[in-house]
């Protein structure tokens, strides 16, 4: 199937008599008739749903409906974007390991791997989204255990070259983990570029409607664990009589492991009503983002036209230094966020914000309506100077989430906002 089919169909088969769409399986718990049908699926020799932590059959249908979208063998949901990155790390890191990390990647991930995980013992490295490969090559230590990047960073915009990354990260034995929550599998598939595992922040455009938070692991099957780096995969887990996942779940030893340890003791599940509206959002995946992208790119050039403002930043503009990557990764578009600076600096940024109209502002990206934000004093107040112009933000760094409305009013507004400046 074609993937505007597969968002539509992929995941859930009606058998005769059966809803058409899928049901709400809005329950923590399910009925067996023998104790030992339970243990079955409780020492992993058989599928099955026993309680909606580790599997629910509403998000198995979800499920698999986006693993097939990206091209992987499995994924999983969990109850945000900030679990999904929490879980891949989790999952093959311990206390002592250390990962990579592109440093223009969204604040809360930013902060998770600088600060929580450096907590828990597990080390990042940052690195510019436009790393050399020999710099990239010099950042790998012999515990690194992971590469981690997002394909368009939020909310900078940088452009990964996932071959590159992917080509570094497998040369040094360990995956590569994208976060793809921006061009969304409509615009482009990690995995066709060799990337290991992706996540997305399910709530922005996957969702689309900005009523189910949510986030999702995808496993490529594609990375072998059996290299020496990964014992948590290829040895005896005791906590389930010594099964080694590699050996019983092959390809997919990766999400078996993420539901079947990380979801089992840490817990971070989607709900199934999410799951629900989470699929609704999917349905009209594929036709959503060409019209984001249109009015983004419409709404790109306005500003590149607009005296007053100092500088925009939108990967698929013939002017942007992704330019070249984009033609390569994602041709067909990027997404729907614009970013632009506002000559006057903070507080001409700060006035603008007050002038919207039509555009909201909201801490939200990524879905039907036009909304705007200003990093600097909201999702990354947190950081320092210096950091902030590490992930690519400036003080004057405006975020326009372009939604699908028609792209001339959205530019009415912006036009009308500028003027009382």
């Amino acid at each position: 199937m074609k993937i505007e089919t597969k968002c539509i169909q992929s995941g859930y088969t009606p058998k005769n008599g059966e809803a058409r769409v899928v049901p709400i399986a809005q329950s923590t718990t399910f009925k067996y008739e023998t104790s030992e049908d339970m243990g079955k699926l409780f020492d992993l020799e058989a599928a099955g749903f026993f309680y909606t932590r580790l599997a629910n059959p509403t998000l198995d249908a979800v499920e698999k409906k986006i693993a097939d979208l990206e091209g992987g063998v499995g994924a999983m949901l969990t109850s945000s974007g900030q679990a999904a990155s929490l879980t891949v790390v989790t999952n093959i890191c311990k206390c002592g390991d250390h990962i990579i990390c592109s440093s223009a990647v969204y604040g809360g991930t930013f902060n998770l791997f600088a600060k929580t995980m450096k907590d828990l013992g597990i080390d990042c490295t940052f690195v510019a989204s436009d790393v050399s490969e020999e710099e990239l090559n010099n950042s790998f230590r012999e515990n690194t255990k992971l590469v981690f990047t997002e394909s368009v960073t939020n909310p900078s915009l940088d452009v990964a070259d996932i071959e590159m990354f992917a080509r570094c990260a497998h040369a040094h034995g360990v995956p590569l983990c994208v976060d793809n929550t921006f061009p969304t599998p409509i615009n482009l598939r990690p995995f066709e570029w060799g990337a290991d595992l992706i996540i997305h922040s399910t709530s922005k455009y996957m969702d689309g409607h900005a009523v189910a938070l949510g986030g999702v692991v995808v496993d490529s099957g594609n990375f072998d664990w059996n290299n020496g780096k990964f014992p948590m995969l290829t040895e005896p887990d005791e906590s389930y009589h010594g099964l080694v996942y590699t050996e019983s779940f092959g390809k997919a030893a990766f999400i078996t492991k993420a539901r079947t340890h990380i979801m089992r003791d840490m817990g971070p599940q989607q709900s199934p009503m999410n799951a629900f509206l989470l699929n609704l959002g999917l349905e009209t995946l594929f036709l959503r983002m060409p019209r984001h992208c249109e009015n983004a790119m419409a709404v790109a050039e306005y500003l590149e036209n607009n005296d007053k403002v100092e500088w925009v930043n939108y990967p698929s503009l013939k002017s942007s230094k992704y330019y070249d990557l984009v033609q390569k990764y994602m041709p067909n578009g990027t997404c729907g966020v614009v970013s632009f600076g506002v000559k006057g600096g903070r507080k001409a940024a700060e006035e603008l914000m007050k002038n919207f109209k039509l555009a909201a502002i909201v801490t939200h990206v990524a879905d039907a309506r036009t909304c705007c934000l200003h990093p600097a004093s909201a999702t990354h107040r947190q950081m320092t100077d210096e950091q902030l112009k590490a992930c690519g933000i400036e003080p004057n760094m405006i975020r326009f989430s372009v939604g699908i409305e028609n792209k001339e009013d959205i530019i009415a507004d912006l036009r009308q906002a500028f003027e009382k400046i």
